[in-house]
């Protein structure tokens, strides 16, 4: 591990970044899909269905990635990163999000919080925070009109601080999404906001705008393939917003769907403030009829 007693310095976006985010673009150009949608984490409007249980689950890794409220600096996995999704009604799901990450670091500096860490040697690891989320399509996809939704979610605060891979913080977002199929492709929008809590002190909070856009297609059947640029961004004139940093990243990935069974596999690119260089992800959803909605 390299200690840095400099000023903590955000890197920008390495060369390897950006032909990666080409590439993934690329691909794009090249029909609808779940309403989920690993390895991709833009939302889709239209729900799994009344009576359905998504379960899925993955492992992720993301090389240089930074938290600079604690000075750290690593690579980071997810093992494993795991979801749920409750179809509720025809129109509206019920969706719980957590994992593990393990962070191996490979470079301290200083940073506002690092005092509180609290762990032995260059490794550290904790529960992710969890996301709880509803999500409801209000508007129906029709010939010419996209469909449209809303999700609200919730991030708890689970994740210690003195792991350095949690804020402490409760934090809360709205998002409208839109969705439309254009020929056989499937294009996909986010937008909304995040209510994040300033872990440095009390009573200050952020409002970032967050964003996603992804563009899906079957290339063979039951084969799709995916891109996405996905984030959050709120302007500063010095520093980035302690605990909200900006973020954005590119992904792009294959799916490949067998009746309720779903195996998908993708690549990412950082930019922003605190996104890994690159990254990669692979995990596999199921989708089973689990109850009757009354």
């Amino acid at each position: 591990m390299r200690t840095d007693d400099a000023a903590w310095v955000l890197r920008p976006a390495r060369r390897t970044r950006v032909f990666v985010a080409i590439l993934f673009v690329a691909i794009a150009g090249v029909g609808p899909v779940f309403a989920q949608q690993r390895p991709i984490v833009t939302e889709d409007p239209e729900t799994i269905g009344p009576g359905r249980v998504l379960l899925e689950g993955g492992v992720a890794f993301g090389s240089g990635a930074q938290v600079p409220i604690y000075g750290l600096e690593g690579d980071v996995w997810h093992v494993p990163s795991l979801g749920v999704s409750i179809g509720l009604s025809s129109i509206a799901e019920f969706q719980i999000d957590s994992g593990f990450s393990h962070m191996h670091v490979t470079r301290r500096g200083p940073g506002p919080l690092a005092p509180v860490l609290d762990f032995q040697g260059d490794n550290t690891a904790a529960i992710d925070d969890i996301v709880l989320a509803t999500k409801i399509r209000i508007v129906p996809e029709g010939t010419r009109r996209p469909s449209f939704g809303v999700r609200v979610a919730t991030k708890l605060p689970n994740a210690p601080n003195q792991s350095g891979l949690g804020t402490d913080m409760t934090d809360v977002s709205v998002a409208v999404l839109v969705g439309k199929t254009v020929r056989a492709v499937r294009v996909v929008g986010n937008l909304g906001v995040a209510i994040i809590g300033d872990p440095t002190q009390q009573a200050v909070q952020y409002d970032p705008t967050i964003y996603g856009l992804s563009l899906a297609r079957a290339v063979l059947p039951g084969f799709d393939v995916v891109t996405e640029i996905e984030g959050r961004w709120q302007s500063y004139k010095d520093t980035p917003q302690p605990g909200a940093e900006n973020r954005a990243a590119v992904r792009g990935g294959l799916r490949f769907t067998r009746g309720g069974v779903r195996v998908d596999a993708g690549l990412s690119a950082g930019f922003g403030d605190i996104e890994p260089n690159v990254g990669f992800t692979t995990g596999v959803t199921w989708v089973l009829d689990a109850f009757r909605i009354p």
